[in-house]
């Protein structure tokens, strides 16, 4: 059955990968923008754009009522700028007042036109486990940290306790790093080994718990469909790399050396508290998402790698 969509966040790394896929399969899709959408901008299908903040209310929240979803991927990103405190506000004022206003809406109408819940994919991180969980495993089982960023998805995630407690379908998956070449984190991490100075950061032992970015737009899809999905789901591959194997991985895809380490404490004096993110890391496993039937199409590194940065796989 095709369903009328709403997406937060929707031009975003996320999100502009997401819509073209669910137009594609028949689904209405409302993006919301704080600019105005081209008819066109995702490809064919059938779109209803929407210009609004998620994080102030507005007339956009009326739309909420006649949606059978909506999928929250709002929020100030986290890398590019130094970390203080008016940046962590910033960061989690985006993402918990956003929640916070679609839960509302969605709690004074949690069912659709056929008496089912409807379904709010709300987004979180694995940064909910904390910066760096020295190498233990963590599924969705395990408890938050206790540093900045685990705090705000603590609050991130309870801020949709409105809409689960009116008995709609909540899901948070807990996004690692979405590798793909046009944003986010990659970029950033292909620019020093392109200019011969790559290597790993500190000590190069912490897990970086990567998906690619095909796998992360096909998993919330199966998490819409899936009635008995609901909860936090950990959004990252089955192989966590540690930092010296993303490192090695991204060396031996574009043909460049890997020898110059970063070390910890000049990552701190660049970035400021986003180094304990960056040198900091999670060995989260997508127990849950495995658990419910899903199949990841990218579970090794090197190969996610060359599929992104369009290398030929050499032997």
């Amino acid at each position: 059955m095709a369903l009328r969509i709403l997406v937060t966040g929707a031009t975003g790394l996320i999100g502009r990968r997401l819509i073209p896929a669910l137009l594609q399969r028949g689904d209405t899709v409302l993006p919301l923008s704080r600019k105005p959408i081209p008819a066109d901008f995702f490809g064919p299908g059938s779109i209803e754009p929407i210009v609004g903040d998620p994080a102030l209310a507005g007339p956009w929240l009326d739309s909420i009522s006649t949606c059978d979803a909506v999928v929250n991927l709002a929020g100030e990103p986290i890398l590019g700028q130094r970390w203080n405190e008016d940046f962590l506000k910033k960061i989690r004022d985006s993402r918990v007042n956003a929640t916070a206003r679609i839960a509302d809406a969605l709690a004074k109408n949690p069912t659709r036109a056929d008496g089912s819940p409807k379904v709010f994919v709300s987004g979180s991180a694995v940064g909910y486990y904390g910066a760096d969980t020295g190498g233990a495993e963590r599924i969705e089982t395990a408890p938050p940290g206790d540093d900045a960023m685990a705090k705000i998805c603590v609050d991130w995630e309870e801020a949709a306790k409105p809409a689960r407690d009116a008995g709609v379908r909540v899901i948070h998956p807990r996004t690692g790093i979405v590798l793909d070449p046009e944003g986010g984190a990659l970029p950033s991490l292909v620019r020093p080994f392109k200019l011969f100075a790559g290597g790993r950061i500190g000590s190069g032992k912490q897990f970086v718990p990567w998906i690619h970015r095909d796998d992360m737009t096909a998993l919330l899809i199966h998490l819409l469909d899936r009635v008995d999905c609901s909860g936090p789901f950990n959004a990252c591959g089955p192989h966590p790399a540690t930092n010296s194997e993303l490192a090695a991985a991204l060396a031996k895809v574009l043909g460049r050396p890997n020898w110059l380490p970063a070390p910890r404490f000049a990552i701190r004096l660049l970035l400021g508290r986003v180094a304990d993110t960056v040198a900091g890391g999670q060995r989260a496993l997508p127990a849950k998402v495995l658990a419910s039937g899903f199949t990841f199409r990218f579970t090794d590194l090197e190969t996610a790698l060359r599929d992104l940065l369009s290398r030929p796989i050499k032997p």
